[in-house]
């Protein structure tokens, strides 16, 4: 039977040792009444210790005072197993100091694996990861030197054969504590999300915890004598234990309606929703023009009735410049989290999905995602190498973690890779169709080896995808000898402004094109 109870009441249940699996994609959906309480009692107690973070995408809010990220820096946690890192900075600068034990999964395999948890299920096969940085074939998933240490990713992830085809098992989580954000919880302790962007994966979560003899805590923004629709109910009370009420939530309406699914926002309307949330982007790296002429060549690729999927950062621009020409009625976006239709938000918000059509579990939406659902993806890039591989997660600088990219680019037929030539000081200039290199990127972006692979030119060549590489004054593509200059923008010499910045000779099959 549920109990509605303060936060901090909630969180005392908490041992030492737990694992706490965190249902959030990264600042949404993600309860921090609960995180805070659980940083108060740290403060005042020094409990619970040694703690498992598990979440299928990420926890973190851009912003090291928020949510899970001031427990972390108390030193709370001993291991994260999580997709995405980024948003997390405590836990990232932590995970570089070799104080804490960090582990990348896909952001799909992941969440499948919560299903496994709870059907009670040791874990999932799957071939998303095969060749990948964490193949065990090849290299690991255990982030820094601590983790490695442990030997925790030899269980986490195994390279198996089953019926004479290679696999990768990934193991699923003991689930002891689960945390879900809801909107309303009703008589029954059932739990609805109608103000959330995302449901995230609150079932399987609740389910795992429930099968584990964990407990489910949830935040909700109120409680309500009246009963929900059944089909509303996304958490039903008998998985609840604990209701923990945010007394400072807006009891009226949600954030933005076009996001939860309150307003429908046709086509012709997204460039002013778009516009809306431009307060909430994160700042822009890039001070010159390369974005916006990458995503308008690499929105090219759109054709009507195609199934898309758009990346966080500079493919983001590809889903404005759909909206420009007039293609976004005619194609279907999707995110990873769950939605499908209208248009992805971007910066902050991302995960969002303005006027979907569709919120769906993002367990679900990968089950679509690895069946070969896609038509055609548009994916950011660290860096590539003269093979094709691509590096998304990792750079001398910053760990950022795979996320929903492998699964993403796994099985889609046509990857597009949007990314800069170089990056530090590059700035690019477009005039009449010419594009001008004003001064070049410090750090090269298409290099001889990559440093960690994300993306395998090889897997993709078996599979007989169509990968495509745009930069800001080219286009390259996946051939069987490897990267080859496809394209090249009228402005930019190949020789001077292409060739010479890279330690590798290119096979050429270009033209030159209008940026």
């Amino acid at each position: 039977m549920f109990r509605i109870v303060s936060a901090r009441e909630a969180i005392d249940s908490i041992p030492s040792g737990a694992t706490i699996g965190i249902n959030s994609f990264l600042a949404l959906s993600n309860p921090a009444l609960l995180h805070d309480a659980l940083t108060d009692r740290v403060r005042e107690t020094g409990s619970p210790r040694d703690l498992t973070l598990f979440c299928a995408a990420g926890f973190g809010g851009w912003d090291e005072t928020r949510f899970a990220d001031p427990y972390i820096a108390l030193g709370a946690v001993r291991r994260i197993v999580a997709g995405h890192y980024a948003s997390s900075h405590a836990a990232t600068r932590m995970i570089r100091e070799n104080k804490i034990e960090a582990f990348n999964l896909p952001l799909g395999a992941a969440s499948h694996t919560l299903r496994a948890a709870a059907a009670g299920d040791d874990g999932i096969l799957s071939d998303v990861g095969l060749n990948l940085f964490l193949d065990p074939r090849i290299g690991t998933c255990a982030v820094n030197e601590r983790s490695r240490a442990a030997g925790y990713a030899d269980e986490l992830v195994r390279h198996v054969e089953i019926a004479g085809r290679e696999t990768l098992y990934y193991k699923a989580p003991r689930i002891d504590v689960a945390f879900i954000k809801g909107t309303s919880c009703d008589p029954n302790g059932n739990i609805s999300m109608e103000n959330e962007y995302l449901t995230v994966d609150a079932l399987a979560m609740a389910q795992a915890a429930r099968r584990a003899g964990g407990k489910v805590i949830v935040q909700v923004d109120r409680v309500t004598p009246h009963f929900t629709r059944p089909r509303s109910v996304i958490v039903p009370g008998i998985l609840v234990d604990y209701v923990s009420v945010d007394d400072a939530a807006d009891r009226t309406a949600s954030l933005d309606p076009a996001m939860d699914g309150d307003l429908h926002v046709p086509a012709s309307h997204m460039d002013y929703f778009m516009s809306r949330l431009s307060v909430q982007k994160k700042p822009r790296s890039l001070i010159d023009e390369s974005a916006d002429i990458i995503g308008a060549r690499a929105a090219r690729e759109l054709k009507p009735g195609d199934v898309v999927n758009i990346g966080i950062g500079i493919p983001e621009t590809v889903g404005r410049h759909a909206s420009k020409v007039g293609i976004l009625k005619d194609i279907t976006m999707t995110v990873e989290s769950g939605g499908v239709g209208g248009l992805p938000a971007p910066g902050l918000s991302f995960g969002a999905t303005i006027g979907a059509d569709m919120i769906c579990d993002m367990g679900s939406q990968f089950d679509f995602y690895d069946g070969g659902g896609l038509s055609v993806c548009f994916m950011g890039a660290l860096e590539v190498d003269r093979y094709g591989n691509v590096n998304a997660h990792q750079s001398s600088a910053a760990f950022t973690g795979l996320g929903g990219f492998a699964n993403i680019t796994n099985t889609t037929p046509v990857v597009v890779f949007c990314m800069t030539f170089t990056t530090k000081g590059l700035e690019a200039r477009r005039k009449d169709g010419r594009v001008e290199i004003v001064s070049e990127g410090s750090i090269k972006k298409v290099v001889r080896d990559v440093a960690a692979i994300s993306f395998s030119a090889k897997n993709a060549l078996r599979h007989g995808q169509r990968v495509l590489y745009v930069t800001e004054r080219c286009v390259f593509q996946l051939t069987e000898r490897g990267l080859a200059l496809a394209e090249v923008y009228d402005g930019i010499d190949p020789d001077r402004d292409i060739q010479a910045h890279l330690d590798f000779n290119l096979s050429r099959v270009c033209d030159t094109i209008d940026a």
